[in-house]
């Protein structure tokens, strides 16, 4: 889905929720919910961003690579920009994206969808990285093609 029309439906869908809502129990109970949505989502945030925090510190210091730490902390970055976002459709995808459990299922979800192509500017090559989770850990495999292995890279012709 374009990211234009992500930004157009998300928002008529939000507003349309809010009215229905409000319709049943009321503006002020509406309002009350999307505030309160926002407290304990800023709550949640803090907690399990700084349980993050300290596993990737952890991780650092022990000279390992924190790409799940990262993750996470992308995850919960985004969570909680959503959970701050008045509506119930992106407070439900924030609060799943600040419970652990659930954190961590999207993650996995997306690194198994995701295929990174990476185009290095300094070297005349594309590369193919595929990430995925296994059993004995995270398995990087990658390939990559050598385009022009004369040409220097670093000369504009």
């Amino acid at each position: 889905m374009p990211l234009f029309l992500l930004f157009i439906l998300v928002p008529l869908i939000e507003i349309y929720l809010l009215i229905k809502v409000g319709s049943v129990i009321g503006a002020f109970s509406t309002i009350l919910i999307v505030m309160l949505t926002a407290i304990i989502g800023t709550w949640l945030l803090r907690q399990q961003g700084m349980a993050t925090l300290m596993r990737f510190q952890t991780r650092a210091a022990q000279g390992r690579m924190p790409a799940q730490e990262m993750a996470e902390g992308l995850a919960l970055a985004f969570g909680g920009a959503l959970l701050l976002t008045p509506g119930f459709v992106t407070d439900i995808i924030g609060f799943l994206c600040l419970i652990p459990f659930t954190r961590q299922g999207i993650i996995r979800w997306l690194m198994r969808r995701m295929k990174l192509k990476v185009m290095s500017g300094m070297s005349p090559m594309d590369a193919e990285v595929e990430v995925r989770e296994t059993r004995s850990g995270r398995t990087i495999e990658g390939d990559f093609v050598v385009k022009d292995k004369d040409r220097d890279p670093w000369l504009d012709d």
